[in-house]
């Protein structure tokens, strides 16, 4: 398959050195001022998925410097630069292109299917942990499930979508087909909303949260507050209560990863824009959508960017 991973963090050098070792064509792309990084065109994975170390078709900052049809283009940018990925990528985005939106949080999959319509977009959650030894190189830390793909509109066929899943499974990085994948990936925001700020604000791991009966209390209001937004916005959870999920995230979700610390604690250690927006912040721009508050939200927004400022 020929592909292009738009964004080479973390996550991007994971699906990109995977794809390419096991023989597809794979471009990168990323900032300008990130090439001088990858004049070699290799990169490299290690981690608990073994050592792996490649040579890329080609890097560049402009998609339209790939001169070959693309069929598969994975975004796996920061929610914040989804707007403007978007409209970069539209010269290589071809009748036969399909788009793989491998993000976190919310609206990244809307603000796609605005751009290129329904039948082109798949959605994929991802749940596995990387992050950045140097530029080039990822370390995946821990897989708490597949890759779920899938396609929310149901106007992609199904041979589409079964060819990519195949092509990321076969690649080594677990993978499966997901027709649910909507409430899927809301299930990552409710755990990424409760986690990653407190986590980044807070700077200690998930099992330091989890263990703290205040910070408990603080998680449970997030995660009530999620739940009365969706319901008002007509979106559908896999949960019919706040308490069941609360019961599954403390006793199953929380402790394979109790030793983590959130992508958010190291946006922030290290000066970088958080996805905050993306995540608890959207949650209150739903809940003032349909004329409700969620004050523990707001408060946990304002308080990332806070420190995002302080920190830049």
């Amino acid at each position: 398959m020929k592909v292009a991973v738009v964004g080479l963090g973390a996550l991007g050098i994971a699906f990109a050195t995977f794809l390419k070792n096991a023989g597809n064509t794979v471009y990168g792309i990323t900032k300008p001022e990130y090439l001088k990084d990858f004049q070699s065109k290799s990169i490299k994975v290690s981690g608990i998925w073994g050592t792996h170390k490649v040579r890329l078709d080609g890097i560049f900052s402009d998609i339209s410097q790939i001169k070959e049809q693309l069929e598969l283009i994975i975004i796996t940018v920061k929610s914040y630069d989804t707007e403007k990925v978007l409209k970069q990528i539209k010269p290589a985005v071809s009748e036969n292109t399909l788009i793989l939106i491998a993000q976190n949080g919310y609206g990244n999959y809307e603000k796609a299917t605005r751009y290129y319509g329904k039948s082109k977009i798949l959605l994929a959650r991802v749940i596995f942990g990387s992050k950045l030894i140097d530029r080039t190189h990822a370390h995946i830390t821990v897989n708490a499930d597949d890759v779920r793909i899938g396609d929310p509109s149901k106007n992609i066929e199904m041979d589409r979508i079964i060819e990519v899943v195949k092509t990321i499974n076969s690649a080594g990085i677990p993978a499966s087909y997901a027709p649910d994948v909507y409430q899927i990936l809301w299930d990552k925001i409710l755990y990424n909303c409760a986690l990653n700020p407190l986590g980044a604000i807070l700077e200690c791991s998930y099992g330091q949260l989890a263990d703290n009966p205040e910070t408990v209390k603080i998680m449970n209001r997030i995660i009530e507050e999620i739940f009365k937004t969706a319901q008002a916005n007509n979106i559908r959870l896999k949960w019919d209560s706040p308490q069941e999920y609360i019961q599954l995230f403390y006793n199953n979700l929380i402790p394979p990863t109790k030793e983590h610390f959130p992508s958010m604690y190291y946006d922030l250690k290290s000066g970088k824009k958080t996805e905050i927006d993306a995540l608890n912040g959207a949650i209150v721009k739903l809940a003032h959508s349909k004329g409700l508050s969620a004050p523990v939200n707001e408060t946990i927004t304002s308080l990332v960017k806070f420190k995002e400022k302080v920190n830049l």
